[in-house]
């Protein structure tokens, strides 16, 4: 029997410093999250983030929470439900970190009598803090606790048609009654040497500009190439013209050079350029979360506004849309009935 694992990021189960500690002491001591060794790994989370980061990040999930949790929780549940009424599998939901156990979303397939797994990771494109911590972290769990099971994962579907389809027309309809004069495609950041690490060629990608147009093998497993393609493919869709869009990445950890441009330096950019009518799309996620409610819809809007922007919109994740259910339900369906998988 078949059946569906979704995996999303996670979150805490409370906006308190009580339940955020242990959330980010899972997240960032993970290797594929801060790759260096596990010593210093430890020394850095432990010894100096997480005596201070709790409560600031709190504090910031304070301000996003919903009265029925976390958004991001939320809106994954509620993308689950309506999954399941589009298809005759079992669909199972679970988070890479926090209460919500990949192991628990495994054992309710389980119980169900599923014994090959479409595992769905929540993620557009390959990054090694994302996508390829996700799979590693499902295939350790499967293992372990249920040998007999097969999964197959689907790949990152960043440039699939249907995928930037509704994604286009998710954006086009956050636009209405919007008079933008730029729109900036924000992506999460990750450090430049996640980028080197996951060429699988060890010479490919060298983060200078050009090697992500250069037709290459390691496109397969490079996050910058896949954000930049999806920019391109939706500015295609959308009939934009190139002033019109750029792209850059929030969130880093000072010490390391990150995937630039960042994000918090072009809301100044565009602002002092004579930007005044900004829209940001948060396209690295398909589910709101404290990333895009609070760093870009709230933060971003307060930084792009004191540099001398006027008018600022986020424009909202896929979500739970239906049209986005849509695609995903013939994703699965096309997988159940012939074993393809969306290109």
């Amino acid at each position: 029997m078949k059946g569906i694992l979704l995996v999303n990021l996670g979150s805490p189960d409370s906006p308190t410093a009580k339940d955020v500690k242990p959330y980010l002491d899972e997240f960032l001591m993970d290797e594929r999250v801060i790759d260096v060794p596990k010593v210093l790994r430890n020394l850095l989370v432990r010894g100096i983030i997480l005596q201070t980061r709790p409560k600031k990040s709190a504090k910031a999930y304070a301000k996003i929470w919903w009265d029925k949790g976390s958004p991001l929780i939320v809106l994954s549940q509620r993308f689950t439900d309506k999954l399941r009424k589009h298809t005759a599998m079992p669909v199972a939901l679970g988070m890479r970190y926090g209460t919500m156990t990949i192991k628990n979303a495994l054992r309710e397939l389980n119980d169900q009598g599923v014994t090959e797994v479409l595992l769905v990771p929540l993620y557009p494109h390959y990054a090694m803090s994302s996508y390829e911590t996700v799979v590693v972290k499902v295939m350790e769990d499967q293992q372990k606790h249920f040998p007999e099971m097969q999964v197959t994962t689907m790949p990152a579907f960043y440039k699939n048609k249907d995928y930037i389809r509704v994604l286009s027309e998710s954006i086009a309809e956050g636009l209405k009654d919007f008079d933008y004069d730029h729109i900036l495609f924000s992506y999460h950041g990750i450090p430049e040497r996640h980028i080197r690490k996951s060429d699988p060629t060890h010479f490919h990608c060298k983060i200078n500009g050009s090697c992500c147009s250069i037709n290459s093998v390691a496109h397969h497993t490079c996050y910058r190439h896949q954000v930049y393609e999806t920019t391109e493919l939706v500015k295609a869709h959308l009939g934009l013209n190139e002033a019109q869009v750029s792209t850059s990445f929030q969130s880093r950890l000072a010490g390391d050079p990150w995937l630039k441009p960042y994000t918090d330096y072009e809301f100044e950019r565009l602002a002092k350029s004579g930007k005044k009518n900004l829209a940001v799309v948060t396209a690295a996620f398909v589910s709101d979360c404290l990333e895009t409610l609070e760093e870009i819809a709230m933060e971003g809007k307060e930084q792009f506004e004191e540099a001398g922007g006027e008018h600022y919109k986020h424009i909202p994740c896929l979500n739970d849309s239906d049209a986005w259910v849509a695609v995903m339900a013939d994703w699965v369906n096309t997988w159940q009935v012939n074993g393809s998988l969306p290109e």
